[in-house]
């Protein structure tokens, strides 16, 4: 199992049970999609916001670690540029 990011929304009764994921990796290539960062409870490494997917939420099992503020909106940031929304 891999640890990643969820990224979503409240889900309606009549919307699919899905969330966009960004993966963490271990093995950051120093693209302009990565978003590099330290976070108790994982190895070293970061996201890589070309490895979003969209998963059933019934695949999620546990939270392993909470991203702060400053965290999140660098992995937003990244995962926009990459989906040419910024």
């Amino acid at each position: 199992m891999r640890p990643a990011l969820v990224l979503g929304c409240d889900i309606a009764e009549e919307d699919r049970e899905r969330v966009a994921v960004v993966y963490h990796t271990t093995a950051l290539r120093g693209s302009r999609y990565d978003a590099p960062m330290n976070i108790p409870g994982l190895e070293q490494g970061g996201f890589d916001a070309q490895s979003l997917y969209t998963v059933p939420a019934v695949k999620l099992i546990r939270r392993r670690a909470v991203l702060n503020v400053t965290q999140l909106k660098q992995v937003e940031d990244k995962v926009k540029l990459w989906l040419g929304l910024s």
